[in-house]
């Protein structure tokens, strides 16, 4: 059971994963003049955020893994609007794509990332794995799919941790790269944000249509059984 919970929750983990800009903004936090302070408070916000989220949709579908409860039904339900959302929004995504010779423009809250205070790095590290609407609807699939697995208790609670680590590799690798590489690091870290400033209109559609399109299909699944 518990291996079939991490099949089942991967390819959502590794959507959180890639998402450009987190990716983007913890190496705009760790190049700023208080990069290791800021850059471990961004992911240790960042880890709260995606735990507290997970544990607490685990908690709230408990019942999921009898197909007949109600609690299986609303996951189905929840996963059909959740994957229909999420395509429109990469279909949304690539439609508003910057077009030839236009600069892809900076979110607001990337403007001052490199001055960040503490507390600021660390709201903003959980408010972007946890609250983040995209972010929350891949987190939900997760956690419903480990519920449904079978997994509880101890099994529960080693499903999600994974989750959690396999959807913080990058953030966490980052920060790792950072304190542990100098200068080279910086190097690595800055060639990474500039190709995710490039290409995260394209990593982007391809993670919300591809993710949409299986949540989507689980959901219409579950439904038919």
């Amino acid at each position: 059971m518990l291996g079939q919970a991490m099949g089942a929750m991967l390819p959502a983990a590794l959507a959180v994963a890639l998402s450009p800009f987190p990716l983007i903004g913890i190496i705009l936090i760790l190049s700023g003049a208080h990069g290791r302070r800021n850059g471990l408070l961004f992911a240790a916000g960042w880890i709260t955020g995606l735990t507290v989220a997970a544990t607490l949709i685990a908690l709230l579908f408990g019942g999921a893994d009898d197909p007949d409860s109600t609690s299986s039904a609303v996951a189905d339900w929840g996963r059909v609007l959740a994957g229909g959302v999420l395509i429109v929004l990469g279909a949304r995504t690539w439609w508003k794509r910057p077009r030839a010779g236009e600069q892809t423009e900076q979110p607001r809250w990337m403007a001052s990332l490199d001055d960040a205070t503490a507390p600021r790095a660390l709201l903003l590290g959980a408010l972007l794995s946890g609250a983040n609407p995209k972010n929350l609807v891949l987190t939900a699939s997760a956690a419903t799919s480990i519920v449904e697995a079978g997994a509880h208790d101890v099994g529960l609670v080693v499903a999600v941790t994974v989750y959690v680590l396999i959807a913080s590799c990058t953030v966490l690798g980052s920060v790792g790269l950072h304190l542990v590489g100098g200068r080279r690091a910086a190097s690595v870290l800055d060639g990474i944000r500039q190709f995710m400033v490039t290409n995260s209109t394209v990593i982007t559609v391809i993670v919300l249509l591809l993710l949409g399109a299986k949540i989507l299909g689980d959901g219409l699944s579950g439904l038919d059984r």
